[in-house]
């Protein structure tokens, strides 16, 4: 059994789709397929039900699950430690954020911290939503930093991870104004003229909330997707040159909203409330890890764990 195969099956279980994680896994999806069904032989049992749309896990793929993410995880981890050992630099913290918290939160946010002590030996890696998850469960680094929903699923177990929140912010709908200041394009939308939607990838967390938001609001909404894309700062550009409506975190846009060169294209009831959260193990970090864990003024609040929409 190799270890990729397990990295293969919880990719599959949270793409539910083989050509997304092919891609994801950097390879084909017929070697892809070859590698899962490898997988499937060694367990001696069918993991997934491919006769559903999106594929679902089978009992036996449910079971599999949570052994597979410990083994993992432990197998990552142990490898992590021993790399510890021989790392010139001890004291190097390891963080993983998503390109737009990245960009836009990480850099004050950690200026902010180390302006009451000193400053620390960091490395940021900027990754999507589902990758940066997968390197903190893969050890590879010490802390995620993600934007959170209750809506969107973590996949971190409670008993392994936990989290402290660090900040908060709200997606906002936001679009080009007319010469008259009022925006291109307004919600809800209707049939004969939809909102242009400028959207993000499955593969990001504030998209999983605008999804949620969508098919949850209580009246209809028309939108008209015309573009796709896993950074909100490709969105904002877009937006501003009036090729549509995006969701967009307001600390990203405040500058802009302040000029009018972008405005709203809803009410309240379209903003979108989210959380900024740093994630980590719970198992001991290094020394300068912690330290800069104990400094967080967030409460540490267990992780919840949430049916994701594509089991709901």
């Amino acid at each position: 059994m190799e270890s990729r195969w397990l990295e293969d099956f919880l990719s599959l279980v949270d793409t539910r789709n083989f050509s997304r994680s092919a891609e994801a896994r950097y390879t084909t999806q017929p070697a892809f397929s070859r590698r899962i069904k490898s997988l499937e032989d060694w367990v001696g049992a069918k993991l997934f039900d491919r006769t559903t749309q999106p594929i679902s896990l089978t009992p036996s793929g449910e079971r599999f699950r949570p052994v597979a993410e410990e083994v993992l995880r432990r197998l990552l981890q142990g490898r992590e430690d021993a790399r510890r050992v021989s790392e010139t630099s001890a004291n190097l913290i390891r963080f993983a954020a998503t390109h737009s918290l990245s960009l836009t939160f990480f850099p004050a946010w950690i200026r902010s911290i180390e302006s009451g002590t000193h400053a620390f030996n960091i490395r940021l890696d900027s990754y999507q939503f589902t990758d940066c998850i997968q390197s903190l469960i893969k050890g590879e680094c010490h802390f995620a930093i993600s934007h959170a929903h209750p809506q969107v699923e973590m996949n971190l177990p409670p008993m392994h991870f936990t989290s402290k929140l660090v900040g908060t912010d709200r997606l906002l709908p936001v679009t080009l104004p007319d010469s008259s200041g009022a925006p291109l394009d307004r919600l809800p939308g209707t049939p004969e003229e939809p909102v242009h939607y400028l959207a993000y990838t499955e593969a990001s967390a504030i998209g999983r909330a605008v999804d949620h938001m969508i098919n949850h609001v209580e009246e209809p909404v028309y939108l008209s997707r015309v573009f796709v894309s896993q950074l909100a700062a490709v969105l904002k550009t877009l937006s501003r040159e009036g090729k549509g409506m995006a969701w967009l975190p307001e600390s990203s846009i405040s500058e802009e909203l302040a000029s009018g060169s972008l405005v709203l294209a809803g009410d309240e009831k379209w903003f979108i409330p989210v959380e900024i959260r740093i994630y980590r193990s719970r198992d001991p970090l290094p020394a300068m890890a912690e330290q800069l864990w104990s400094m967080l003024d967030g409460e540490v609040e267990p992780l919840q764990v949430l049916q994701s929409e594509e089991d709901a």
